[in-house]
């Protein structure tokens, strides 16, 4: 654990006279222990992850404000206010009871979830992934549905772990380039992982969950042989089940690319122009430039690309960007 970790939890540490006397935790496991003691309800929830994530999951500032869509700037601020508070309220660092482990549960799996994300597709490295990050949390949500064996979302969260990560060897190619999901061969994807992640979901049946719903969608491209055995025309409804529970910018997003491999480019495109609050986010404009230029906008697509190079901070990333523009400039020129 890095030297700032230790500062900031030693400034919440109780006395040892405390120490001496706690009860034996519920939690059988040291780092998630300490994620549910960061998630304390007194603070708000994107603050408990956003201190989490700094505190214990190793990601930096600049990390976590990618992961959250704001700049580093801002996240800093809200950082420094979450420390303030728990100093100024004087909430203790204490391992919660079983009583209290419920109403930090949605706080601790979001934590786990964003660790899993920078793993999958990390903002902060020349890799375009961190394996060690995903498999820790991985590992994390495998000991909280030990913990937790009745909890579905908890199970979906981590069926929907294993299902992505069961695609890391075939997303870059020989060279470390990035390899498009559609391109990918499937032949390289984990085949235990997807066995145990299809396993966990057969068991989620009636439950209605933003967990649960993602997972059902990677479920959905882990059952195709081929990417043209993907079911678009689910996945979209699937996306549109989870904006009615769980509205956000990138879920629309998501369901408009859906929406676009199931009816077409044109469709998709009109959806991706009507959301607002991506501007920072380079999925946004890739995917937009993806459509423009299936849809034979070659100059458009190259302007999408270069807004989607500009806000990448992943050098992989960037290089495919890069590359996509240059390609599609033959056409333009």
């Amino acid at each position: 654990m890095k030297k700032e970790a230790l500062a900031d939890l030693q400034a919440l540490a109780p006395a040892s006279a405390e120490l001496e006397t706690e009860a034996e935790p519920e939690v059988p496991d040291d780092r998630l222990r300490l994620i549910f003691t960061c998630c304390h309800p007194a603070l708000r929830p994107q603050a408990r992850v956003a201190l989490t994530l700094r505190t214990l999951g190793g990601l930096t500032t600049a990390e976590i404000a990618s992961a959250f869509l704001t700049s580093e700037t801002t996240m800093a601020q809200r950082l420094v206010r979450a420390k303030a508070k728990i100093r100024d309220a004087g909430i203790p660092y204490e391992v919660p009871s079983a009583a209290q482990l419920p109403e930090r549960l949605t706080s601790v799996l979001a934590t786990l979830y964003l660790i899993f994300n920078e793993g999958y597709f990390t903002s902060g490295s020349d890799a375009l992934i961190r394996t060690e990050l995903a498999e820790e949390a991985i590992r994390l949500t495998r000991v909280l549905v030990e913990m937790l064996p009745d909890d579905p979302e908890t199970r979906a969260l981590l069926a929907l772990m294993l299902l992505q990560h069961s695609r890391r060897e075939a997303r870059q190619d020989t060279r470390g380039e990035i390899v498009l999901l559609e391109d990918q061969d499937r032949s390289r994807w984990d085949r235990a992982q997807i066995e145990e992640g299809l396993g966990l979901v057969e068991s989620l049946a009636g439950v209605v969950g933003p967990y649960s719903i993602q997972a059902r969608i990677a479920a959905e491209h882990a059952r195709a042989a081929q990417a043209q055995e993907t079911d678009w025309h689910r996945i979209g409804l699937l996306y549109g089940q989870l904006r009615r529970i769980q509205p956000s910018p990138v879920i629309e997003l998501n369901r408009a690319i859906a929406i676009a491999m199931d009816e077409g480019p044109e469709a998709g495109l009109d959806l991706i122009d009507a959301i607002k609050g991506l501007e920072r986010y380079a999925p946004f404009h890739v995917s937009r430039a993806d459509l423009l230029g299936r849809l034979g906008r070659a100059a458009d697509a190259v302007e999408a690309y270069g807004r989607g190079l500009e806000v990448s901070s992943n050098p992989v990333q960037r290089a495919f960007l890069e590359r996509r523009i240059s390609e599609l400039k033959k056409n333009v020129d």
